[in-house]
């Protein structure tokens, strides 16, 4: 990032961008369960991509793995196990409550930024997070049947991949110069061996037939390599640069195309007024965050 993308307001937008791709995250996931394979070996499957191109390029590059071991491996586990628990949230709830949970973040990430790496909390700041949480609860507002307003294990899931995810955000910007590639090879690899465990333990699934492996390999590479890995790292090395609180109201982005994609292409995830109240309730705190929220120490 070098002049042009040295701009924090730049380097926002960027990030809201690349996040609006993951609010489609659910859409592979989905399909190929659709297509046979068992929703949590459908989170294996497409995790597990990138990492025939990832594999062999970290091999020509494993003097990176030796610069800062202890941050690598200690994020790259933290947003692997993030990337896990929200893939089972999306799989086993509905893609707006799982969206929505996951994104608790910020407020772990200001907790956490605060506490650990003595972040400013700006009034900017404190009124783009009341006013993200409110559109939060608008849109967590009777979205739900009667039958499902209990906590379920993919709510759960989705809670602590938040948790998780603030806790990787946080160690990427205490060791700003890690090496993108080495980190992103240490997610996708513990993000696949989390998601075996959860298959075989936690689900008991049965392992997925070759034959349908290799009928729904394109959808699971594309989508996995192609959309969200290059997203993935952007925001990886944006975290790096911007303090994780503000990371992860930016990130906010994803919510508003989870919703409306889901709103569309799932029937039975109804949305009423009050919930695009709350989609534009956290628009707006990210524009708050974007325009009023920075200062000069935010960006290295």
């Amino acid at each position: 990032m070098h002049l042009f993308f040295k701009s924090d307001k730049i380097l926002s937008l960027i990030i809201v961008v690349s996040s609006c791709a993951w609010g489609l995250y659910w859409l592979p996931l989905r399909s190929i369960e659709q297509a046979g394979i068992v929703g949590s070996w459908s989170i294996v499957f497409v995790n597990a991509c990138p990492l025939l191109i990832l594999v062999p390029l970290i091999l020509f590059n494993l003097d990176q793995l030796k610069m800062y071991p202890k941050p690598i491996f200690s994020a790259g586990f933290m947003i692997g196990a993030a990337f896990t628990f929200y893939a089972n949230g999306l799989v086993e709830t509905s893609v707006i409550r799982a969206t929505l949970l996951f994104y608790l973040s910020p407020i772990w990430s200001t907790i956490i930024g605060i506490i650990w790496l003595k972040e400013r909390l700006t009034i900017a700041r404190v009124i783009s997070i009341i006013i993200a949480l409110m559109g939060l609860i608008f849109l967590l507002y009777n979205f739900d049947n009667q039958e499902n307003k209990s906590l379920n294990f993919g709510d759960l899931s989705s809670i602590l991949s938040g948790i998780f995810w603030a806790l990787g955000a946080s160690i990427l910007k205490k060791w700003s110069k890690v090496p993108i590639l080495s980190l992103t090879t240490v997610v996708y690899f513990s993000t696949s061996v989390l998601s075996i465990l959860l298959a075989i333990i936690v689900y008991k699934a049965p392992i997925p037939s070759f034959s349908l492996i290799v009928e729904n390999f394109i959808l699971a590479f594309t989508w996995s390599v192609i959309v969200l890995l290059p997203s993935f790292c952007i925001i990886f090395r944006i975290s790096q640069i911007l303090f994780p609180g503000r990371v992860g109201i930016l990130m906010m982005s994803e919510v508003v195309v989870a919703v409306i994609s889901a709103k569309i292409l799932l029937p039975e995830e109804q949305m009423f007024v009050l919930h695009w109240i709350g989609a534009i309730a956290i628009l707006t705190a990210g524009l708050i965050e974007i325009v009023f929220g920075y200062n000069k120490n935010d960006v290295r």
